[in-house]
């Protein structure tokens, strides 16, 4: 509680304090405790408004004391990127929460920033529905999913869950409300109601593709996809108004086994050229466990159920390449029939998910690393990683996209993980490719550049000096330290 004690400790912190009570209702505000971080950066106050206007007025709170807000869902990837310069006021959106589905079998919801993921799939699949976002992080909100922007196997087929957005309601670092849509931005102003879009005024015309803030030159589409993966940096989402799709009758996952990275490219293409339309194309390269060099009998336990060849040769798949089919279910079955004459011997078809489907291959503690690299390069980024790690090296994603993950050991000091880096980032930079640090210990975390090379950054820049000018919303937490 040492945090807290500082806190209660400065002048005027017992002000703030009965202000955000006031505002959010006594049970709802204190000082931080030892758990209230965000990546080893304590908090002082934690605030949980109870909607819109409450959360506009934590950040006008905010803003005339100088102090810096930091929103937060259910905290599952709150030590992800770079560690906040200051953390005065963590904003918890868990009470920013709820679904929004009218008419009845409407293509689009209105959800909360603070709903979980789950309970989104599980509202919409009463109806039929789904949103097509299937993140990994158990747990996760819809807020801190597009505050992450972090996608799962879907991303094949869908995009990221930014490309399922049609509107946004966040607040400015002012605590102005501001609503997006594809009819333009419109601004609440501080008198908006919590609960609905009474009081909008226009803030520019709706045949430009997005209104003109009254700040700067950003249009208001551009901002709502600024706003994902911004961690908060940009604006505090309150809600998200996304697409929705029809819930698939069938689905079926045809798996293949892998004996070197080097099939990738050949498979990716002959999955392409199939015409089988698979929803999801993931790859799974477990760090392999050594056999003997003998011959293996087919009834091993350790090669049952492989091709024929394992078995004689005693090697073992170093992975598998897992397609997901979805449709209807005649159309499905034909489909997997198709796919499985193409990828050949050693494929299944499977009536459920493997164990390690849509889960990220590190642990915490590890320095989690983000692939990003034509889908054809893939396995170029498993060699580079291998060869820089001097062993093989977890990666698992979507393979079919080329983005995937990867886990390094969190016994690696800062500067091994650091040569690893700049020797993988000089294999995908010629690639057009780019390898992130998504979550790290700390001592990794402030010795090596997360991001590398970032051709966006100037724009980056100029969002936050139009956005967030006073630099109140976690501020470092975005590349360059903005």
């Amino acid at each position: 509680m040492a945090a807290a004690t500082r806190s209660t400790d400065r002048p005027g912190a017992l002000e703030i304090t009965r202000k955000l009570a006031e505002i959010c209702g006594r049970p709802f505000a204190r000082f931080a405790g030892p758990a209230d971080e965000v990546a080893g950066r304590t908090a002082r106050w934690v605030a949980v408004p109870g909607g819109p206007r409450a959360a506009a007025e934590v950040l006008r709170l905010a803003a005339a004391h100088d102090l810096t807000v930091v929103p937060r869902g259910a905290g599952t990837k709150i030590d992800w990127g770079a560690a906040p310069a200051q953390v005065d006021i963590m904003l918890d959106t868990g009470r920013l929460a709820g679904v929004w589905h009218e008419p009845r079998n409407a293509a689009v919801a209105e959800i909360g920033a603070g709903t979980p993921l789950r309970a989104v799939q599980a509202t919409l699949g009463r109806t039929g529905g789904r949103l097509p976002v299937d993140a990994p992080s158990p747990g996760a909100t819809l807020g801190g999913v597009l505050a992450a922007d972090e996608a799962g196997p879907l991303r094949h087929r869908h995009g990221s869950p930014c490309a399922q957005l049609v509107g946004v309601r966040y607040l400015d670092a002012d605590g102005e409300l501001v609503s997006i849509g594809e009819s333009g931005t419109a601004r609440l102003g501080r008198a908006a109601p919590a609960g609905g879009s009474d009081g909008l005024f226009a803030a520019g015309s709706a045949g430009g593709g997005g209104a003109v803030l009254g700040r700067g030159e950003l249009p208001g589409l551009d901002v709502a996809r600024l706003l994902c993966g911004s961690q908060g940096g940009l604006g505090v989402l309150v809600s998200a108004t996304m697409r929705v799709h029809a819930a698939p009758a069938g689905r079926v996952w045809v798996s293949r086994p892998l004996w070197s990275p080097l099939e990738l490219p050949d498979l990716v293409r002959a999955v392409h050229a199939a015409g089988v339309d698979p929803a999801a194309v993931e790859l799974d390269l477990p760090v392999p466990v050594p056999l003997p060099r003998r011959r293996i009998p087919a009834s091993h336990p350790s090669v049952a159920g492989r091709p024929d060849h394992a078995a004689v040769t005693g090697r073992p798949a170093v992975g598998s390449l897992v397609l997901l089919l979805e449709g209807g279910p005649s159309d499905v079955a034909e489909r997997a029939d198709r796919l499985t004459a193409v990828l050949g011997g050693g494929t299944a078809v499977n009536q459920h998910a493997p164990e390690w489907w849509g889960r990220y291959p590190f642990a915490p503690g590890d320095t989690a690393l983000r692939i990003e690299v034509p889908a054809t390069d893939l396995h170029a980024a498993v060699y580079a990683l291998r060869d820089a790690a001097g062993a093989p090296v977890p990666v698992r994603g979507s393979a079919g996209v080329g983005t995937a993950y990867a886990a390094l050991s969190g016994a690696l000091s800062p500067e091994r993980v650091g040569s690893i880096l700049t020797a993988v980032r000089s294999v995908l930079i010629a690639r057009q490719g780019r390898c992130v640090v998504v979550a790290a210990p700390a001592p990794v975390r402030r010795s090596v550049d997360l991001w590398g090379e970032l051709p966006t950054l100037p724009r980056l820049r100029s969002a936050k000096a139009h956005l967030d000018p006073h630099r109140r919303l976690a501020p470092g937490r975005l590349p360059g330290g903005l």
